[in-house]
């Protein structure tokens, strides 16, 4: 009796074509992301809009040597590269065909994301351990 669940044709089959198991997580995982994205951008606009946009480099200095307000930095952005590291994989996954182009995108995708995300969470921690505002006074 052939089973109706497993769709494949019979190449298919023999090539062991069929599901990598990656697909769930990585979709799920741009999923969280997202959703994490969407009270962290509140507060950075909030943020943005009552504090950082002040004339006053010493106020803007104080904020960043909250822990609250550098965990919460760190955090946007973790999760804004994060989630623009799957998008874009994604988009070199569906549109590049050349394995060459293929790989090498997909490398330089992780090493461009990592890099930008460990630079700009150092400079958080570096505006948050080097309290500036202490110097300014």
């Amino acid at each position: 009796m052939k089973s109706t669940s497993d769709l494949r044709s019979k190449l298919g089959k023999a090539k062991g074509l069929g599901s990598a198991k990656h697909g769930v997580s990585h979709w799920w995982l741009q999923r969280v992301t997202a959703v994490a994205l969407v009270p962290l951008s509140v507060w950075f606009v909030y943020s943005l809009m009552t504090v950082m946009l002040s004339d006053s480099a010493v106020k803007v200095a104080q904020w960043f040597a909250s822990p609250v307000n550098a965990v919460t930095m760190i955090l946007l952005l973790a999760a804004l590269f994060w989630h623009a590291k799957l998008g874009l994989q994604v988009v070199i996954e569906d549109y590049v065909h050349r394995p060459f182009s293929k790989y090498a995108l997909l490398l330089a995708n992780v090493f461009i994301s990592f890099t930008f995300a460990a630079v700009s969470i150092l400079a958080v921690l570096r505006l948050h351990f080097l309290d500036i505002a202490a110097g300014a006074l």
